[in-house]
C-alpha cells in the first residue's frame, strides 16, 4: 500500500495518524512508501519543496512508512545537469538527518529529467547519507532510451529500497499493458533483484487503467511466476 499526498500536515493531525498506523498494524498490512510530487531541480522552489520533505517525514514516521518518494523534477532552463545533480544533493542532504532520526529513507525516484539511471547514481553518490536511496522506477529509464533494466539495475544497485513496476509501450505517449506484453523486461527485474537479496516492497503503479479487480490477480499472477522461475 502506498499513501498519496494530500496536502497540508501539521501536529492536529496526529490522532489520525496514530489510528491509521493502528489500523494498519492491526490489519497486517505494512506501509510501504508515502509517495509526494516533491521535486527539487528548481533552486526557486528549493524553500517550499524541502518544508514539504520535513513535513511528510514527519507523516510518514507517524503513520509508520518507512520510506519516501521523492523526484528529481525539471531541470530549470539554464541549468547545466552538473549544476541539477548539485541542487539535487544539496536538498536531499538538507532533509536527510531529519529523515534518518525518524527512520525514513528518502527514495529518488528514476523518473522526469532523471530518467537516466547514471545521474541518478550521481546524485546518491554525492549525497552520500544512509537515509538517500533510489526508487527504481523499472519502465521510466526503458522507455525514455537511457538504459536497459540490466543496466537500470547495475548502476542503482547499492541505493534501490523502493520499486515501481508497470509494463507498456511508447515514449511520448505511453499506453500501459498487461506486464510481460510490454516493453518492459520484468523477467530480469524480479532476477537481478533476488540475486542482490532485495528485501523491499515491489510496488504496481496502474494509473487510470480499469478495474484493478480485473488487472491486479493477473498482474500478481505473472510476478510470482517470475519470482518462481528466478529461483
Amino acid at each position: 500500500m502506498t499513501p498519496t499526498d494530500g496536502g497540508g500536515y501539521d501536529d492536529g493531525y496526529s490522532f489520525w495518524n496514530a489510528a491509521i498506523r493502528e489500523q494498519a498494524r492491526t490489519a497486517g498490512v505494512a506501509l510501504a512508501c508515502l509517495a509526494t510530487s516533491i521535486r527539487y531541480a528548481d533552486p526557486a522552489a528549493q524553500a517550499d519543496m524541502l518544508a514539504q520533505t520535513h513535513a511528510r517525514i514527519d507523516l510518514a514516521a507517524d503513520v509508520g512508512a518507512s520510506a519516501l518518494r521523492v523526484f528529481g523534477g525539471p531541470i530549470p532552463k539554464g541549468m547545466t545537469r552538473e549544476q541539477g545533480i548539485a541542487q539535487l544533493v544539496a536538498c536531499l542532504k538538507a532533509a536527510a538527518d531529519h529523515a534518518a532520526e525518524r527512520g525514513v529513507t528518502l527514495c529518488l525516484e528514476t523518473h522526469d529529467d532523471w530518467c537516466d539511471p547514471a545521474h541518478v547514481a550521481a546524485v546518491l553518490e554525492q549525497a552520500n547519507h544512509p537515509a538517500v536511496a533510489c526508487n527504481w522506477d523499472v519502465m521510466h529509464p526503458v522507455r525514455m532510451g537511457k538504459a536497459s533494466v540490466a543496466q537500470s539495475f547495475a548502476a542503482l544497485r547499492r541505493w534501490i529500497r523502493h520499486t515501481h513496476l508497470h509494463d507498456g509501450v511508447g515514449r511520448e505517449t505511453l499506453t500501459l499493458k498487461p506486464i510481460g506484453t510490454g516493453d518492459i523486461d520484468h523477467q530480469a527485474f524480479i532476477r537481478l533483484l533476488k540475486t542482490a537479496g532485495y528485501t523491499g516492497f515491489l510496488s504496481g503503479e496502474w494509473i487510470r487503467w480499469g478495474p484493478a479487480e480485473i488487472h491486479l490477480p493477473r498482474e500478481l499472477a505473472t510476478l510470482k511466476g517470475y519470482e518462481r522461475q528466478a529461483g
